[in-house]
């Protein structure tokens, strides 16, 4: 229904309604299929965006990044005459500061963009212009979006409610992850499916043990001749008092019948080391630090910990910064824009914050070479500035007698 409130606002009635199957197709998308119906790992378990986020070591680790993205500043900025500052002038910094479309905040936008990017890794936005000005950002499922690439050229067919209409390449803002092709994003479920299914399939076994009780399985010996009603009757009495809610019963077996436990119990089969080592696994597949998503060993200390919250900064929410800038510089700004000094810019700063202590070691540092200003310390803490903070000082043994004042030839 949004699709086609929106395209009418631009004066486009004719959106034909079109087949991707009609054209001739030197490569298509794989995150319409694989966001839709997953991918099969070894462990037996399909895997898509929806099982992947019912595995809690993954669901951390998209929120880990999805909230370091969010939670980010992210704002238009304009550099002009050597000075930056933002620019509230121009449509699309409400947009990314406030509010992006009817329903959404500018993080939450954020935050949806970016889990499509770590599950799928593209993410599609369509751009609603009205009289050639960007009026809102409307975000699209990959799993309602089909890009097919003719020659050098991204056609996008966007399926909604059974109908597929062909979207402009124009009025599409696609974002991708890490891609072999340059085109699309390399489907980061399916790369990640045999670490993700393996995790799933160990829940499911403890959850399953737990249940049925931890005593595995194994074989009724007895002497007797018994034929096949009578096994399977034992079986299945032997089953219903002694399994599920009765795991926990002593059982009493007659007429010389031996339980022979025939697998390994828990602590046998490293169930827990197992769990453990999927962790890790799972967070390599992500590229996000254990002790991010809760996991750490006995060797973190303080100090190590505070090194790695930084390391996760730089290594795994850095490049993610990176690629959501670019994009959006390139995608939603023209070229006249970009040569006009306009550019999109995440605010790391407050992530990488230290102690008061560590800050105002910082800050005096700079200040007292003179490349800070009192009143730009103040900025970077939120306070308000005053007058004449403005002033870059430096002392006076490291002036430069031979210095031409500010201003002067």
């Amino acid at each position: 229904i949004w699709l086609t409130v929106g395209m009418s606002s631009t004066s486009r009635p004719g959106l034909p309604t079109v087949s991707p199957k009609n054209s001739l197709v030197l490569g298509r998308t794989a995150a319409f299929q694989a966001s839709k119906f997953g991918a099969a790992s070894k462990a037996g378990i399909s895997i898509n965006w929806k099982t992947a986020l019912e595995c809690g070591v993954a669901m951390a680790c998209a929120r880990v990044i999805v909230n370091g993205v969010g939670q980010v500043p992210f704002r238009l900025m304009r550099e002009q005459n050597g000075r930056r500052e933002p620019a509230r002038d121009h449509p699309l910094f409400d947009l990314f500061a406030y509010k992006p479309n009817e329903w959404q905040t500018s993080t939450e936008l954020l935050e949806q963009l970016t889990l499509h990017l770590v599950f799928a890794s593209n993410a599609f936005v369509w751009k609603n212009r009205v009289l050639n000005r960007m009026r809102e950002l409307l975000p699209i499922e990959p799993a309602h979006m089909t890009v097919t690439r003719i020659g050098w050229k991204s056609l996008y067919d966007v399926s909604i409610d059974g109908t597929t209409q062909r979207v402009p390449a124009q009025e599409i803002w696609h974002l991708r992850g890490p891609s072999w092709n340059g085109w699309e994003g390399l489907d980061g479920v399916k790369l990640a499916r045999e670490a993700i299914g393996l995790a799933v399939a160990q829940e499911g076994y403890g959850a399953g043990s737990f249940k049925d009780g931890a005593l595995l399985s194994g074989i009724l010996t007895t002497e007797a001749n018994l034929n096949a009603d009578q096994r399977k009757s034992m079986r299945k009495s032997f089953e219903d008092a002694y399994t599920g809610q009765g795991a926990s019963r002593i059982a009493v077996l007659s007429n010389g019948m031996k339980f022979v436990t025939m697998s390994a119990n828990n602590a046998d089969s490293q169930y827990v080391e197992a769990r453990k080592f999927q962790v890790e696994e799972v967070c390599r597949a992500f590229g996000v630090l254990p002790i991010m998503v809760g996991y750490s060993d006995k060797t973190a200390t303080y100090a190590s910990a505070e090194q790695m919250f930084l390391a996760h900064v730089v290594h795994t929410l850095g490049p993610w910064y990176a690629r959501i800038e670019q994009s959006a510089s390139v995608n939603l700004l023209t070229p006249q824009e970009r040569q006009q000094g306009y550019y999109f810019k995440f605010f790391t700063q407050a992530l990488l914050r230290g102690a008061a202590k560590d800050r105002a070691s910082f800050y005096s540092t700079l200040y007292n070479i003179g490349a800070i200003s009192p009143n730009e310390i103040r900025e970077l803490e939120d306070w308000n500035p005053y007058e004449g903070g403005n002033q870059y000082r430096v002392p006076l043994n490291m002036a430069d007698p031979n210095a031409q004042p500010t201003g002067q030839p």
